[in-house]
Parts: structure tokens; sequence; C-alpha cells
């Protein structure tokens, strides 16, 4: 690991990765998506309310994890990041709490507040699960399959909460979406199984072991069933498809240039090719 500070100066593009804020742009624009799905406006809170949650998340999953490791055995930029700044993100965490929580009492009604908080308990319990007490269990559920159940729903939910009558048309788009956000999970464990073995940690690449050529396909086999998908539904209110799609397309050419291009930055890029429903918002 290097050693010089000039060595491990974090370049320009990988710092929405490291500062944990490329998820919650992610987050921020297939909650729109899913919006003009089932056609409902959101107010200005809700992509305020998701993209804060998804940091804190994030945010508090590397500080715990940061604070197991040390300088001396950390392996990646974003974790060192957080060893380096524990404090700072701290406080800046909490700061993100409380004003998530004023405006979720002040600006959300009963029935929004309460499927947030519904959500908020998994949340908590795999941080609690995943992070200090089950972190090698062998019958704890794959990180990566929690986090992306997790992420899906919570990106859907406030356009659900608003037309809950038309929850059924979200069910392909959002598990399209899931599994998007699994592939994307799984592969990054892929990539770093070698730091997850260094930092003590379990994934879903060390579970398969032999088996992780089924990863690799995911991105492409979700590229064919985000195209099928638009086949099938040529509603133009049916763009999740499009972007599962091209998300699928994009996941698999950074997977194949990955040994390329080198860990850190195919991990920088990848939430990156979450966020193909830009092109689409644009457009509209």
């Amino acid at each position: 690991m290097p050693s010089s500070s000039a060595a491990r100066r974090t370049p320009w593009w990988q710092w929405p990765s490291t500062l944990s804020l490329d998820a919650p742009l992610v987050a921020v624009l297939w909650q729109e998506l899913f919006a003009r799905k089932l056609r409902v406006t959101l107010d200005w809170h809700d992509p305020v309310l998701i993209a804060f949650a998804v940091w804190i998340v994030y945010a508090a999953d590397r500080w715990i994890e940061g604070w197991r490791l040390d300088l001396g055995t950390v392996q990646t930029r974003r974790h060192e990041f957080y060893i380096r700044n524990r404090w700072p993100v701290f406080w800046t965490g909490i700061f993100a709490i409380v004003v998530t929580t004023v405006i979720a009492i002040t600006r959300l009604d009963g029935r929004e507040f309460k499927a947030g908080f519904i959500l908020l308990i998994p949340t908590l319990l795999y941080l609690f699960s995943h992070q200090l007490v089950h972190r090698h269990h062998p019958l704890r559920i794959p990180k990566e399959i929690v986090i992306a159940s997790i992420f899906a729903i919570g990106c859907s939910l406030a356009p659900a909460v608003v037309a809950p009558e038309n929850i059924p048309s979200l069910l392909v788009p959002v598990t399209l979406f899931g599994l998007l956000c699994f592939a994307n999970c799984a592969l990054i464990a892929l990539w770093e199984k070698d730091v997850d073995t260094s930092h003590g940690q379990t994934s879903l690449a060390l579970q398969l072991k032999d088996r992780r050529a089924l990863i690799h396909a995911l991105p492409w086999l979700l590229c064919v069933a985000g195209l099928a998908s638009a086949f099938f539904d040529r509603s133009p209110t049916h763009p999740g498809a499009w972007c599962t799609a091209a998300s699928g397309l994009l996941l698999g050419l950074l997977d194949l240039a990955q040994p390329r291009l080198g860990r850190e930055t195919a991990r920088a890029w990848v939430d990156f090719t979450l966020m193909t429903p830009v092109v689409l918002l644009f457009l509209r």
C-alpha cells in the first residue's frame, strides 16, 4: 500500500465515491423515475429525504467499518478517508440525522412517516447485524441482497405512498432496479474480495467461491431482461426497463474493463452506471 501522501492523493473523479455522494444521486434519479412511472409529482422534501437517508446509511456503514481498521491495514481510499476524518464525519452525520428528522416530522403526512419508519427498522438491523454482531455468521443473509432490497424499496417508497392504488405497476421496474443494485454490489464484492479478506469482512464473492462466473453474467442478464420488459410493455411511462438495460450494459462493460482499469477506478465509476435515468429525465 502506498505510504506517501502523493501516492494516496485522491483523484477528483473518485471524490463522489469517497464521500458517499454517488449512491444518494442514484437514489434521487430512480425515485423520480418511479414517480413518473406512476405519473405523480413529488414535493421537494422527498428527494432531499432520500438523499440524506442514503448518505447517512452509507456513511455509517463505512464509519463503523473504519472504526475496526487502522491506516496500516486499510486497503481503499474511501475507508482511509473515514479513518482520517472520523470525528468530522461523525458530527456531519449527526447534523444530517437532525436535518432529516426535522424535515420528516414537519413535512411528511402520517402515511409517509409510517412507511419511512417501517423501512428504517430493517436498515438499522442491517447495520447492527452485518457490521457488529453477525459479521461472520454462516447463516446471515448476504449483505449484497439486504442492501439492494432496502435501496430499491426506499427509492420507490415516496411514489408508492402518494399513489398506493398504482403500486402493482411498480413491481416489475422496482424488481429490475433491485436486481440491478444487487449486480452492482455483487460486482464490487468480486472486485474487492482481497480487500474484504484483509478487512475481515464477509461478502457474496467470498461465499460463492467457485461460482463467481454467475456474478459476471448478472449485468448482461439484466440488460436482456430490461430489453424484454421494454418490448412487452411499450407504455411511455415505462422508462425503467430501458434504464435497466442501459445500466446492465454499462455494468457489464465496466466489469470487462476492470482488470485494466484497476479495482479502485472501477469502484469509483460503478455507481455512475446506475445513473442512466438522468438521460430520460432531461429529455422529458
